[in-house]
């Protein structure tokens, strides 16, 4: 009895600091904690208890100084067959009910319920690509890639059951290529090669795949969801810690799946908003420049040409004017 009470509580205070895990961020994170320390308890339990048996019956049973006897006949016994059979049963059972708690409660029996994936808009992007925000496709256009009956196909994790119905506060389009992450916040325009997220949000992320499969993996989040080509996929949580945390590809993509990393930074709502008003700005200004740039000198006339150098060179206002086509035309009508 008294090792019996031993082995509990060893098994109950490793089970709660084993420290195997990195800091939890997001509120699903706590949920999964506790399903994993249980089966630390678990294991830590059956791993000291056969070791200990072991031992004990390597120490006690061995072969004697001088004893060159047969060692007694021992046949099955049938009920402590069914014992040690049963007890794993129970157990492994036991835990795929709490998996399956769990997995509904963070809303992974119905990801669909509270968004639409059709209009989910995917960046027209080379494979392999570099990616830095804001970053325009081909054509400064995008294309859907998943048709709206694919919506009835995406798995993932949605919303909780708490959740089901309501938008989230934040929606995100990511797409995996080889080998980098594309994040698109939607109808702002803004894209990203990381991942800007404000504490204490509910965020909807619609991910799917150009190529070939992925996986985004936030071991903090403690969720991980394939991309997959033609097929849409959601994660849905809310991060709960401020932060730079690492999003990794966590499904072998190619020869360089290593280096498909990338941050999701977890800013405070006022650093978030400052960070998607400075990429708006960013935008804005990109277009501005492409629609100067994009004017061509031959098309203009010498007036319009000189006028933004006019008075770096000393030239007035008169001068200019003299140089416009319409004050030629009206001296030749004159003469």
């Amino acid at each position: 009895m008294l090792a019996g009470i031993a082995l509990t509580l060893v098994s109950l205070w490793y089970g709660q600091n084993h420290g195997l895990m990195p800091v939890a961020a997001s509120a699903e994170a706590s949920a999964v904690d506790d399903l994993f320390n249980t089966m630390v308890t678990i294991s830590t339990g059956l791993f000291i208890l056969v070791q200990g048996v072991l031992l004990i019956s390597a120490i006690r049973f061995r072969r004697r100084k001088g004893d060159s006897t047969d060692g007694p006949p021992v046949h099955g016994n049938v009920p402590l067959e069914i014992l040690w059979t049963a007890i794993p049963a129970v157990i492994v059972l036991g835990i795929s009910v709490y998996s399956f708690e769990i997995y509904n409660s963070m809303g992974g029996l119905d990801p669909m319920a509270s968004h639409d994936h059709s209009r989910m808009q995917i960046a027209k992007m080379p494979p392999g690509s570099a990616i830095a925000a804001p970053l325009p496709s081909e054509a400064g256009e995008t294309h859907q890639m998943l048709p709206a009956e694919s919506r009835l196909l995406a798995v993932g994790i949605g919303a909780s059951p708490d959740e089901q119905g309501k938008p989230a506060d934040l929606k995100i389009d990511v797409t995996g290529l080889q080998f980098a992450w594309i994040f698109n916040y939607g109808e702002s325009g803004v894209t990203s090669g990381e991942l800007h997220l404000p504490v204490g949000r509910e965020v909807q992320l619609n991910i799917a795949a150009s190529d070939v499969i992925h996986a985004l993996w936030v071991p903090e989040l403690r969720l991980k969801q394939d991309a997959i080509p033609g097929r849409a996929t959601e994660l849905r949580f809310r991060p709960t810690r401020v932060g730079d945390y690492a999003v990794v590809c966590a499904e072998l993509c190619g020869s360089y799946h290593g280096s498909m990393r990338t941050q999701m930074i977890v800013h405070t709502p006022e650093e978030f908003d400052s960070w998607l008003s400075s990429q708006l700005e960013e935008i804005a200004s990109s277009q501005n420049l492409e629609g100067a740039v994009a004017v061509s000198p031959a098309n203009l006339s010498d007036g319009e040409f000189l006028a933004p150098y006019a008075a770096e060179i000393g030239i007035d206002k008169q001068t200019l004017e003299q140089l416009h086509p319409e004050h030629h035309a009206a001296h030749h009508a004159g003469n």
